[in-house]
């Protein structure tokens, strides 16, 4: 279900507000869980365009994904973000070399109050500095959001609406495969990509549901916050 407050949601997070004098002070440090279409490894962080999927004949370039969002600490203003779980599918189209993707959906576990879902609603788009040419939002229940060093799982609904399921790579080591110096998105810091495929990632409802195995995968803590905007 849509909330009635969602299109001012929706609207912070189509435009960036780039006034300091009007920000609150926020910080924001999440582990995400994230996986897509393409084959391991992301190429997307290295090319303009996806990897492309050959389907009837024709190569179709797209990257459909799903990223589970824990806030580890964090807060907007007076708002405390700790703990506050989100959700976002989509797809990231054909060339972004614009800085122009397709559709998004942000989903906000239905744990989260108003206020940490429109805090969360301000900061994702410095997360994220791009356009949508579709972007939504509604609530519904992360119900599962967890991971070893060997493993991560997260599930909508119990995996009735969405579910990302990773392993992770195998190295020289026990430890997980990780790639550092490599800048996700907006972010000024993580702790490096831990390489693990999927499992599976699946987005089951809504008009463009879809389904991979064995595709791409990994687990980020990022790190940002208001005052990194002033640099």
């Amino acid at each position: 279900m849509f909330k009635a407050w969602g299109i001012s949601l929706v609207l912070a997070l189509l435009a960036l507000n780039t006034s300091d004098k009007s920000q609150q002070d926020w910080a924001l440090n999440a582990t995400t869980i994230e996986a897509c279409s393409c084959p391991m490894f992301c190429q997307c962080y290295f090319n303009p365009k996806p990897a492309a999927h050959h389907e009837h004949g024709t190569a179709a370039h797209y990257c459909l994904f799903n990223n589970a969002y824990k806030v580890n600490h964090g807060h907007y203003g007076a708002t405390n973000l700790d703990g506050a779980k989100f959700w976002i599918t989509g797809d990231l189209g054909g060339d972004f070399s614009k800085g122009q993707m397709d559709w998004a959906l942000v989903t906000f576990d239905k744990a989260t109050t108003k206020e940490q879902q429109e805090a969360l609603g301000t900061i994702i788009p410095h997360v994220f500095p791009v356009k949508w040419n579709s972007l939504q939002t509604t609530v519904a229940n992360i119900d599962t959001w967890e991971y070893t060093k060997d493993e991560a799982h997260a599930t909508i609904d119990g995996g009735k609406t969405a579910e990302v399921k990773l392993h992770r790579f195998p190295g020289n080591t026990d430890e997980p495969v990780v790639i550092k110096n490599l800048k996700y998105w907006g972010t000024p810091r993580n702790d490096g990509f831990i390489m693990m495929p999927n499992e599976v990632e699946t987005y089951k409802t809504g008009s463009k549901p879809f389904e991979y195995k064995g595709t791409n995968g990994f687990m980020i803590t990022i790190d940002m916050a208001s005052s990194d905007l002033k640099q």
